[in-house]
């Protein structure tokens, strides 16, 4: 049986993710308060975020702008696009 958390993104109960997808404190956050589902939007998102900011992950700096986007995705007002950002048709 899935563990079961209260996500704060979905605002239910939902089977929670299997571990914390990276150590550190914002790690184990979303470890306790985050689904499996909430998860893979922000995968999603993630994708979009380092297109459009041309991040590249492996840099510090860009590490602390994905916690920040992280963040708001999860716990804050969600996260809005980059003001240059076009949806694909």
């Amino acid at each position: 049986m899935p563990r079961m958390v209260k996500c704060a993104k979905l605002g239910r109960e939902l089977p929670g993710l299997e571990e914390p997808p990276f150590d550190g404190p914002m790690g184990q956050k979303v470890f306790e308060n985050i689904s499996e589902e909430a998860w893979r939007g922000w995968i999603e998102h993630l994708k979009m975020v380092i297109n459009e900011y041309r991040l590249n992950p492996a840099n510090k700096q860009h590490q602390e702008l994905i916690l920040q986007h992280m963040e708001e995705f999860f716990f804050g007002q969600g996260a809005a696009p980059p003001p240059e950002y076009k949806p694909q048709k």
